[in-house]
């Protein structure tokens, strides 16, 4: 072999190494995309939130810095662990034993935005009268954004009241959903029934 083909081998050899370092990083990239897809990853999955962040703002958004709220999340934290998600909203309802609530909120994600809710559904249960209160919903095990609109069912034996919350649960496959209500509406938390969430008003509650 001539220094001239030598020369030639040596920068095919260079060309090469160059272009795996260019292309490793992408490659590796997809290679991992791939391996999430195939697990059956949703990349758009919404982080968690520390207990502490849904405590602040859950002082804000019911205007006083309140014990039972602190004991209610920490209660959820302990059966369910860290939501990836939160709905602050407003509802209201109206039963004799039977009854109906409707609500409006804005759903909170840490990395997949924000996005406007709503909620109906029928109850049964302990309830005489109507009301209407503010309401904070955590959201755990939240694979997307979309699959939050769908009908959520009680949980049986998940009524809690502590400090004036009423705090209870839905359930749609591995999502869970946490309704937690300050003052009379803390009442309707003893109640049976499901909730549907919609991306739009209705006055539909099945």
């Amino acid at each position: 072999m001539t220094a001239r083909d030598e020369r030639g081998t040596h920068r095919r050899h260079l060309l090469r190494a160059g272009l795996g370092l260019a292309l490793g990083t992408p490659l590796a990239g997809l290679a991992g995309l791939g391996t999430a897809l195939a697990r059956g990853e949703d990349l758009d999955t919404p982080e968690t939130f520390r207990p502490g962040e849904i405590v602040e703002s859950g002082h804000r958004f019911f205007g006083s810095v309140s014990r039972g709220l602190a004991l209610t999340v920490e209660e959820a934290g302990r059966r369910w662990g860290e939501p990836n998600g939160y709905i602050l909203g407003q509802e209201g309802g109206g039963a004799v034993v039977a009854g109906v609530r409707y609500g409006e909120g804005t759903l909170y994600t840490r990395n997949a935005g924000q996005k406007n809710v709503y909620w109906q559904g029928p109850s049964l249960g302990f309830d005489i009268g109507g009301d209407g209160a503010r309401t904070m919903m955590l959201v755990y095990n939240l694979p997307n954004v979309r699959d939050l609109f769908r009908r959520f069912g009680g949980v049986d034996g998940s009524a809690y009241l502590v400090g004036g919350f009423g705090m209870t649960a839905v359930v749609s496959d591995r999502i869970i959903v946490v309704p937690i209500r300050s003052g009379v509406g803390a009442r309707l938390g003893i109640n049976v029934g499901y909730l549907k969430f919609t991306r739009e008003a209705t006055w539909n509650p099945f």
